[in-house]
């Protein structure tokens, strides 16, 4: 119980209904709602209360952020944006969810019923369960498991089997083809992104992720420029955001996946899609940007939600800027470009920690400076290696083979031949 009593969430729940418990009186705390006895009962309101604060929290992150990416893509494009439902818009998700849930549900005849509706349910429930993991703020999580960042990257694949099996269930050429596409992002880049996060897990020794905030006296950041880099461009593949966003190319596949669907299953996909973008930039400020660690008397959860929100800025402003890549453009970058980063920064930072085996704060700034000239000079060769080469074009060739029209009238001579 004390262990569960660490979590500040827990703990102001469950010793306000069963504080007659030693533990809770221990710590000060005084009548119970709950008597004495009913310390069981205690613990299962107190788990159900956390899971509904939790859940309740993400979706109401969720619609916060659909209505802050507008805002801001209409700001890039000098338009209003949302204006018309509540303040500043800020009801506008809230009516789009109404109308979601009252659109006819239309499913095709052919689909394979059970994994068609399954498809919407486990492509949410993965990334429910990763917030369970991450450490909000001093004593702010749901669970501290010591494995915490491998549980990160287990649950997250569930998302790309979803959409296969979306794909499959259809029953659409279409879909199946986005669900072919799905796999090979998957492969291609699921792998830079667990390379990418073991240095960090070498300079902090564990695989906790409080520990690992904990760990972060210099940002992770700045310690580990290239791991950040990489793993927070597989983490746009893995959340299927632009540009890496093909297994739903418009201009090919039309909606990819999510041809068939519609009303609330749809919904459940699109809540997927940004409710991975919160899920991804909470793990890249845990791993990356130190945490809820920050300056008193600022609250260390308000340090945790302004990094978030930094993370999810940068990503809005990425989807605005960049063009969608093509698929063998996409595969090339994640096999001959990020693969090999990667194993360049794994065989640095085991380099620099046989060096230091537990660096100091001193000695961290000094592997940033080591890191940081290594890192340009890797994206410098990367860059030549896969740039695009300029093409010879033979300009009389093309010049005889496709004559300019003029407006000019044909010379005397001609119009007479003709």
């Amino acid at each position: 119980m004390d262990t569960f009593l660490e979590n500040s969430l827990f703990r102001n729940i469950y010793c306000n209904l069963a504080s007659a418990s030693e533990n809770c009186a221990a710590r000060g705390y005084g009548d119970a709602l709950l008597p004495d006895g009913l310390q069981w009962l205690a613990f299962t309101l107190t788990g159900v209360a956390i899971i509904g604060l939790v859940v309740n929290a993400i979706l109401m992150g969720v619609l916060g952020f659909i209505w802050f990416e507008r805002r801001v893509f209409a700001r890039f494009q000098n338009r209003v944006g949302p204006n018309r439902w509540g303040p500043f818009g800020l009801l506008t998700p809230v009516a789009d969810a109404i109308k979601t849930m009252f659109k006819e549900d239309v499913a095709p005849e052919d689909s394979d019923r059970f994994l068609y509706n399954l498809a919407p349910v486990l492509m949410v429930v993965p990334l429910l369960v990763v917030f369970a993991v991450i450490p909000f703020g001093i004593g702010t999580f749901v669970a501290d498991l010591n494995v915490g960042i491998l549980f990160i990257l287990a649950v997250t694949t569930m998302s790309g089997l979803a959409i296969v099996m979306a794909a499959w269930a259809s029953g659409n050429r279409l879909s199946i083809f986005s669900g072919l596409r799905a796999v090979a992002l998957l492969i291609s880049y699921e792998i830079p992104m667990a390379l990418s996060i073991l240095g960090v897990l070498m300079i902090s020794g564990s695989l906790a992720l409080g520990r690992i905030v904990e760990s972060q006296n210099v940002p992770f950041i700045l310690v580990q420029p290239m791991g950040f880099l990489v793993f927070f461009l597989a983490s746009l593949a893995e959340m299927n955001r632009t540009p890496f966003d093909l297994t739903e190319a418009e201009s090919e596949l039309a909606a990819g996946y999510l041809n068939d669907y519609s009303s609330m299953k749809f919904g459940l996909f699109f809540l997927a899609e940004f409710m991975a973008a919160l899920a991804g930039a909470a793990v890249i400020t845990t791993l990356f940007l130190s945490g809820w660690r920050g300056w008193e008397p600022v609250p260390s959860q308000v340090w945790f939600f302004l990094k978030m929100g930094g993370v999810l800025f940068v990503i809005i402003w990425i989807r605005f800027t960049w063009p969608r890549l093509r698929i063998d453009q996409m595969l090339a970058f994640a096999w001959k470009g990020l693969f090999e980063l990667t194993l360049v920064n794994l065989t640095l930072a085991a380099i620099l920690i046989a060096v230091w085996p537990q660096p100091t704060t001193t000695q961290l700034w000094m592997m940033a400076a080591i890191n940081w000239p290594v890192f340009f000079a890797s994206i410098w060769i990367i860059g030549k290696v896969m740039g695009v080469r300029p093409h010879q074009i033979d300009r009389t060739a093309m010049g005889a083979l496709y004559p300019v029209a003029t407006d000019e009238p044909a010379p005397a001579s001609e119009a007479s031949e003709q």
